[in-house]
């Protein structure tokens, strides 16, 4: 399936655009999409000096252009000279400690930014297909511990996830205004916290591992029963291309899920795992403020069945297998043994062997 909606995007004859491709996600994608002989084109930020985009060096490997998405005219006057095909609108600001210091920049970004991107689009004359990336935190959490649906109730308690609702709301907007004039598509995909080779984001938990084990310092931990849907970044981006292939078959799409089949690992089983593949490198302590003043879901899990479905969508990967192969990623490049290039590689032939 994977392989089908691949060389569907592959055909077209404009470029697909990644918004936010200097991104953890947006860089996994472009190698994703490349790995296929798919033209990409990049609307982004700058990247940031540790991003996976910088270890690449993958500055000027495609089309691109830097810019803040806040920026209308630059954003309409890149979408209108690139002409994009399909668009993964993956550009956000997406921490949620990061929203609570800077909450007015976060909606900026979030939801007029998207709200940029779109009415960018409605200027194109050929129809093109956009699929924006929002998360699994749009749903109203109210810890019970039961899978979300995307026919469940949306509502944020950050700012982050706050803005995130806007962004659907954003969407839904356009996709009826799109409607009414026959014209472009759109859909929104949630997805929870993706891990892979060479996030290196600020307050995530694996990068924060990763650091500790490079400057031989203590990680500290905020919510170590706190579970999360942990996924390996290439599920999440796979499903992302599903929809796109979807859409292109013109199917109706509103909100898609993808998850982990089986209930989300905590906090500690990641420490626990961490432990195993680093044994002795790595030294944990409980963060007593941030358990006292929770900010973030304790409890968060996706019902991925209509993306199953309706896309034939599966993950490639169980949770532990995603975290093991995570660590490995990085064990190999810290230590030598692979380029970050070849590491992304051998992980992208993996998924692709069993599409």
């Amino acid at each position: 399936m994977r392989e089908v909606a691949l060389e569907k995007l592959k055909n077209l004859d404009r470029p697909v655009m990644i918004t936010g491709h200097t991104g953890f996600k947006g860089t996994w994608l472009t190698l994703l999409l490349e790995s296929q002989g798919i033209e990409v084109s990049g609307l982004s930020l700058p990247p940031e000096e540790d991003s996976l985009y910088s270890r690449l060096e993958r500055n000027g490997k495609i089309q691109e252009n830097f810019l803040d998405i806040r920026d209308f005219n630059s954003v309409n006057s890149v979408i209108n000279s690139v002409k994009p095909s399909v668009i993964f609108h993956m550009a956000a600001q997406p921490l949620v400690l990061q929203s609570y210091i800077d909450p007015r920049g976060t909606f900026e970004t979030n939801v007029m930014g998207t709200a940029n991107i779109l009415e960018s689009v409605s200027g194109l004359t050929d129809r093109s297909y956009v699929v924006a990336i929002t998360t699994d935190k749009v749903y109203e959490n109210l810890e019970t511990g039961r899978k979300f649906k995307e026919e469940d109730k949306l509502q944020g308690k950050d700012p982050y996830s706050a803005s995130k609702v806007g962004t659907e709301s954003v969407v839904a907007a356009w996709k009826n205004i799109w409607k009414a004039n026959d014209s472009h598509k759109i859909c929104s995909v949630r997805a929870g916290n993706v891990i892979g080779g060479g996030d290196f984001a600020k307050d995530r938990l694996i990068p924060d591992i990763i650091r500790g084990i490079q400057e031989q310092t203590t990680i500290e931990i905020r919510n170590p029963a706190s579970s999360r849907p942990w996924q390996h970044v290439l599920d999440p981006l796979s499903g992302y291309v599903l929809a796109a292939g979807a859409l292109l078959d013109e199917m109706n799409l509103d909100g898609v899920n993808f998850g982990p089949t089986e209930q989300s690992l905590s906090v500690q089983n990641v420490i626990d795992i961490a432990e195993e593949e680093f044994r002795g490198q790595v030294k944990f302590s409980i963060s007593a403020s941030q358990t006292e003043q929770p900010l973030e879901s304790g409890l968060l899990d996706l019902d991925s069945s209509l993306a199953r479905s309706k896309l034939g969508w599966e993950p490639r990967w169980n949770q532990k297998e995603a975290i093991h192969l995570t660590f490995l990623w990085w064990k190999n490049v810290l230590s030598g043994v692979s380029s970050a290039a070849d590491a992304c590689n051998k992980d992208i032939s993996m998924l692709l062997e069993k599409s």
